[in-house]
């Protein structure tokens, strides 16, 4: 009798406590594998050294790599609690694309109807951008920005051969930005829609297991 192998485990990693009480209590449905959040801390260094760490784990040596948590938006007539589907991360040493983003499109906008899905390139950075620095990143092509996706994707790629994506809800843009991270421990959008994205990830880590023809 033969067995069929293990499904493949989905790494979610996030940076911030806030982020991952966000995805903890949120509405987790039904995974189509062993799923792993990690916190990674804040900015890339320490988003580099925790996934790495996290992927030498046998346990996870094939899991499909997502990065989520809050952005800045860029482009104008963004809102806090939209949604960037990155279609591909960059930092100063490399670009990843990204795997499936037409289904996360799809599956976000089911999993949180009326809120508004952008995609676009997920620009890096190591440290919090404001002023003038969000039209400079806006002129390179970029839709949004965070610190540690990038650094997240390709520190998951070089480990090895794996689907990766990032999927960031908006929490400051260009008319409404942020003063202090802390803001966000306010009742602001960002966190209520981080809460319900789970169901949109299992959907993409599910799709990703179909045997392919």
């Amino acid at each position: 009798m033969s067995t069929q192998p293990a499904p493949a485990p989905l790494l979610i990693a996030c940076a911030l406590g806030i982020e991952r009480l966000a995805l903890r209590r949120g509405d987790r449905g039904e995974a189509g594998g062993p799923v792993t959040v990690l916190r990674t801390g804040m900015g890339p260094e320490a988003a580099e050294r925790s996934v790495t760490r996290a992927l030498a784990d046998p346990a996870l040596t094939d899991a499909a790599v997502l990065a989520t948590g809050f952005c800045a938006g860029l482009a104008p007539g963004m809102h806090p609690g939209d949604l960037v589907v990155a279609e591909e991360t960059r930092a100063a040493d490399g670009t990843v694309p990204c795997v499936g983003t037409d289904l996360l499109v799809k599956e976000l906008v089911r999993a949180v109807p009326g809120r508004t899905v952008h995609t676009g390139p997920l620009t890096g950075s190591d440290h919090v951008v404001r002023g003038h620095e969000r039209s400079d990143l806006l002129a390179t092509g970029a839709i949004a920005v965070d610190m540690e996706s990038a650094a997240t994707l390709l520190s998951a790629v070089r480990t090895g051969e794996r689907p990766v994506a990032a999927v960031r809800v908006v929490v400051d843009a260009p008319e409404h930005e942020l003063v202090r991270i802390g803001t966000v421990r306010g009742g602001i959008s960002a966190f209520r829609v981080l809460r319900s994205v789970l169901p949109a990830f299992f959907e993409w880590h599910r799709n990703l297991l179909l045997p392919r023809r």
